[in-house]
């Protein structure tokens, strides 16, 4: 089977972005992101996700985040549309629900690869102080849940994917994070992989 791969390239005035994607990888990735603990995320995703994912990018983070975290959903988004393609004999359909270490952030993320955005995001944490590069200088940010949806709302209008983020419990909201992006990358997984005794699309309108 040839592999469902696709390139994209992001430049605006306020950030720019270089994604390498290959749905039927391995789960390696190689991200040069600069905040680093985003660029965590990232890798995690594409490790349980079993994609291949190379991901470079620049933003004005002397801003603020939001303009590269949101740029960065919208090209993650626009590599997956491309490289599924007219989206043939997929499985369309995934969830998973993860839980993380002693927290038990029980997060149940559902995938429905449908043409049609729409996205649901119920989770609840306090900010979280992170770093950022911003030249040669180490400087502290504060990351929260809107931020977050402004990635996955970018990514939903961009690949044309139903996603739903349901956060159950949790306690450190590192580990809700990361219980996020690895259900994400398991459910889109299942969602995108080929079934062999389905024919076409899978849809009873001939078309997704």
């Amino acid at each position: 089977m040839k592999k469902r791969k696709s390139q994209i390239q992001r430049k605006t005035k306020e950030t720019s972005i270089n994604i390498e994607l290959t749905v039927d990888g391995q789960g390696k990735s190689k991200i040069n992101y600069p905040i680093p603990f985003l660029g965590h995320m990232f890798t995690l995703f594409s490790k349980h996700g079993l994609f291949d994912l190379k991901l470079a990018a620049k933003g004005d983070i002397e801003i603020d985040m939001h303009h590269l975290i949101e740029d960065t959903g919208l090209t993650l988004g626009e590599a997956f549309k491309k490289a599924l393609g007219p989206k043939k004999k997929i499985e369309r359909y995934g969830h998973a629900v993860v839980p993380m270490d002693e927290s038990l952030a029980e997060v149940k993320t559902a995938v429905d690869i449908s043409g049609r955005p729409h996205f649901t995001f119920k989770a609840k944490f306090p900010k979280e102080l992170i770093y950022a590069q911003l030249g040669k200088e180490r400087v502290k940010l504060f990351l929260d849940a809107e931020m977050l949806r402004e990635f996955f709302e970018a990514f939903v209008y961009k690949a044309g994917v139903t996603l739903h983020v349901d956060l159950k419990r949790g306690k450190n909201t590192h580990h809700k994070i990361e219980a996020i992006f690895k259900a994400f990358g398991v459910a889109l997984r299942r969602a995108c992989e080929i079934n062999p005794r389905k024919k076409g699309v899978p849809s009873t309108k001939g078309t997704l």
